[in-house]
């Protein structure tokens, strides 16, 4: 779940002896001699001196590996490892490139080869979730379900996610080449990138009036496609409503409760509460849809869409049916630096409307049906039979 506002490979160093002199720039307090000392108070002293250790490898890199590494790529790595330090799966830095792509992917309109992904911080693996059929990366033959492999000559796991997206993303009537592994079989296509719009939101009436819209991401223009899918159901007669949010992966928290605010009536829809126990509630109005609610989950239903499904469960304004959500029950604040770079961190954890948490837990269903190909025939019989 975001708001809008990978760990190193360890090294042991065997001996290092080395003398750090931090020269301070003297417009800090006072020009000495020739500016090549400064004073400055204790406490500033104290508080830069952690740093030695780290200058001291940076020049050790930059003397004795073995070819010329850029400066800046050093800095950014640094930046990247001090947030890894958290130990924190979903906190990072990215560089300006990176930045440009996350802020990209909560929009919906980007160039790129038109895939939505999932990656899993347990094992690594990156899955293609969805190869949205107007894209080229469909066209290319590329499916949901295959393992994302490589992208040009980048090997892509959870803690190289971020920069195979931006790879992807590229400039328009470009190339890229993607290798999936699909039945243990690698493939590798070469796509052209263009632009694309994901489409978070699709609907469509099923038979007896019942109503179905797929929410596959909630970025900043889902509420405004949700409500005209809804309106267009509405205006058929539709008697129940199936949301299906099987594989959305979460998304901007603000826009899911904008969905929610649509369906469940005048209540809490979640709150979060950050380190130091302050709390934030966000409430719904009166206006509710008024139907029986289905909602299709699945282990890939994430953050932003198991908001939506506690928040649903939680007003008891509806049901679920398939199988446990991931599991993902804590906010990160994204915030862009100055320079174009940026950083996503976590920093508060979120509960559903009865004061649970589901982080690693996930939220069950209210009817568990394990086999994908019948679940929305369970929520059918649901609506239609009660069971």
């Amino acid at each position: 779940m975001l708001r809008v506002k990978s760990k190193f490979n360890k090294k042991t160093i065997i001996t290092v002896i080395l003398t750090v002199i931090i020269t301070v720039a003297a417009t800090l307090v006072g020009e000495v001699g020739l500016g090549l000392v400064a004073v400055i108070p204790k406490s500033d002293y104290n508080k830069y001196q952690k740093f030695n250790k780290l200058i001291a490898m940076e020049e050790m890199i930059k003397k004795t590996y073995y070819k010329d590494v850029k400066e800046q790529d050093l800095i950014d790595g640094a930046m990247k490892g001090l947030f890894m330090g958290t130990g924190d799966l979903y906190s990072g830095y990215f560089t300006e490139e990176e930045m440009q792509s996350v802020m990209d992917s909560s929009t919906g309109s980007f160039v790129g080869i038109g895939v939505t992904i999932l990656s899993n911080p347990e094992n690594g693996v990156v899955t293609i979730a969805k190869a949205w059929e107007t894209g080229p990366a469909y066209k290319a033959g590329i499916r949901a379900g295959d393992i994302l492999y490589k992208v040009d000559n980048l090997n892509v796991t959870y803690d190289t996610v971020d920069k195979a997206v931006s790879i992807m993303k590229g400039e328009k009537d470009t190339y890229v080449n993607v290798s999936v592994k699909r039945d243990g079989k690698i493939k590798t296509f070469k796509i052209k990138r263009a632009e694309v719009s994901e489409p978070s939101v699709s609907g469509k009436m099923l038979e007896n009036k019942i109503g179905y819209i797929e929410l596959s991401t909630f970025v900043e223009k889902t509420p405004e496609d949700f409500n005209k899918e809804l309106n267009k159901l509405k205006k058929q007669h539709m008697k129940a409503l199936i949301i299906d949010l099987r594989d959305n992966g979460g998304g901007l928290v603000d826009k899911c409760c904008e969905v929610a605010d649509t369906l469940i009536g005048e209540g809490t829809i979640v709150y979060t509460e950050d380190r130091n126990g302050n709390k934030e509630t966000q409430k719904s109005d009166a206006k509710k849809l008024g139907l029986p609610i289905v909602l299709l989950t699945n282990e890939n239903t994430a953050s932003s869409a198991e908001i939506l499904t506690g928040a649903i469960l939680g007003n008891k304004a509806g049901i679920s049916v398939g199988t446990k959500t991931f599991g993902k029950g804590i906010v990160q604040s994204v915030i862009s630096l100055k320079d174009g770079s940026g950083y996503k961190l976590t920093t508060e954890q979120y509960f559903t409307p009865d004061g649970k948490t589901i982080h690693k837990k996930g939220i069950k269903p209210t009817i568990e049906e394990k086999d994908t190909e019948k679940q929305l025939q369970r929520a059918i019989d649901y609506i239609e039979n009660g069971k």
